[in-house]
């Protein structure tokens, strides 16, 4: 016997935004703890075929966005789920690591998209606390203890010891892409695919960082027809916990979480 009531295809839907870090040390941080659980509701939601990602993010922690990447992915094989990522304003540097999850990615043809290096900034003060008479006391057990200090002068072994580092984050950032990406990518070397250079949506289709223009509600439905229901999953937060979250910083934490938010989106004109 047929039957006359089609099955609807539900999509369950998380949104992931923010720099990828500890909550404690941005305004909004994103990292693995506090994403976890409901990244685990929608791949365990009616057993799904599909998941789609909304990412919105500038990057931030190398750590926090390769656990949230691999979390991910260890929920799409486990439940042999297909993921489709979709850009927002932006999924830069870390942000686009944690799209490499996606089995498909799509943006709109103005998202920033890319940035795929390694960054370090500090400032140095050597020359101001001489200014106003400070003198710098340092005490340590270990000769590596002390290193890139902001009020000594740089040192040519701290500096190579950093770029060390960089250069082994930025060579795992390059796996993960290239295992994404794999033979989408074209012309590697040519177009500085791996620099830390970024680009709009459209250019990164030409790229093969992406596959495809449009949003989420566009592009599901010209998959899965018009009548796909998106199911959102959201992290809710308690009275208690909303409570405590606002009484835990004074007025001036505020303030440098805010601006330090703010001039990591403010690199790609956002």
């Amino acid at each position: 016997m047929f039957s006359f009531f089609k099955k609807k295809v539900v999509i369950p839907h998380v949104r992931l935004t923010g720099i990828i870090g500890s909550a404690g040390k941005f305004k909004q941080g994103m990292d693995l703890a506090g994403q976890r659980e409901i990244l685990k509701k929608a791949f365990s939601y009616k057993k799904p075929k599909n998941v789609a990602i909304s990412i919105n993010s500038p990057g931030g922690s190398p750590v926090q966005s390769h656990l949230i990447y691999s979390y991910i992915r260890q929920l799409a094989n486990k439940n042999k789920t297909n993921v489709i990522i979709f850009a927002e304003d932006v999924a830069a540097s870390g942000g686009y690591l944690i799209a490499c999850a996606g089995n498909e990615i799509y943006a709109n043809s103005s998202s920033i998209i890319g940035s795929i290096g390694v960054i370090s900034a500090s400032f140095g003060f050597k020359d101001l606390i001489k200014k106003i008479g400070v003198e710098r006391r340092v005490y340590t057990a270990g000769k590596n203890k002390s290193t890139l200090d902001p009020f000594v002068e740089e040192k040519e072994e701290d500096i190579k010891r950093l770029k060390d580092i960089q250069l082994e984050l930025h060579s795992d950032f390059i796996k993960v892409v290239e295992t994404s990406r794999g033979k989408k990518l074209k012309d590697i070397e040519k177009n500085n695919t791996f620099t830390g250079e970024f680009w709009t949506g459209t250019s990164a289709l030409k790229l093969g960082l992406i596959d495809g223009i449009g949003n989420a509600d566009q592009i599901l439905k010209e998959k899965f027809g018009d009548k796909v229901i998106i199911k959102n999953f959201e992290k809710q937060k308690g009275f208690i916990a909303k409570k405590l979250s606002s009484a835990s910083k004074d007025p001036v934490d505020r303030l440098v979480n805010i601006l330090e938010e703010k001039s990591v989106w403010q690199k790609f004109g956002l």
